[in-house]
């Protein structure tokens, strides 16, 4: 059942993917959360027609249907270059963090998950997240300058890479989707 309040109420005016689009991506929908398009009718105020084609506007970008696989398939594909390449990343992280860089370490955090999408090769991901990139990004930076925030992401960042690097499908994908998660619940704390 989809709660009314999940809805971004300042789009109100905009169209219903806009609408679906910017609460998937801000985590008021969490991955693998069920769209009922009865209960989308309702919160929208649109018909069902409206619902659909929105839902398929997003199947199509790939947010709908196939939002969390990049990590799995990161899994499934990595080879130890790969591996290594992504561990050298997590170190510049750290080393950034520890040196108190939050920004640099934000950077960092960005490449890793860039990396992680080049190394899915997941052409529909790839999409969406392209199309996406300025809001990404905003994100990014709002969500590291949070106190703790930044120790907590690097050990969500470890977890994903480790089941990558384990070739553990199911793992990183859980590993991911808490992740973006956790950084859901951080969006929405410096919005209240």
């Amino acid at each position: 059942m989809i709660v009314v309040d999940k809805i971004v109420d300042n789009l109100a005016d905009s169209r219903p993917e806009d609408r679906l689009r910017e609460a998937i991506v801000t985590g008021r929908f969490q991955p693998s959360e069920r769209l009922v398009e009865n209960d989308l009718t309702r919160v929208l105020g649109v018909g069902r027609s409206a619902v659909r084609t929105a839902l398929a506007r997003l199947e199509h970008e790939g947010l709908v249907e196939h939002e969390g696989l990049v990590a799995r398939h990161a899994a499934l594909r990595a080879t130890p270059e790969d591996v290594e390449h992504l561990r050298a990343i997590l170190a510049e992280m750290r080393r950034r963090l520890d040196a108190g860089d939050l920004l640099g370490a934000s950077d960092e955090n960005a490449v890793l998950h860039r990396t992680l999408l080049e190394i899915s090769a997941h052409a529909t991901a790839a999409r969406l997240i392209a199309t996406l990139k300025c809001q990404l990004v905003r994100f990014q930076y709002r969500t590291i300058m949070l106190p703790g925030r930044s120790e907590r992401s690097f050990g969500e960042h470890k977890a994903i890479v480790d089941a990558v690097a384990a070739g553990d499908a199911d793992g990183a994908q859980t590993a991911m989707r808490t992740h973006l998660s956790h950084v859901a619940e951080a969006l929405r704390g410096v919005a209240q």
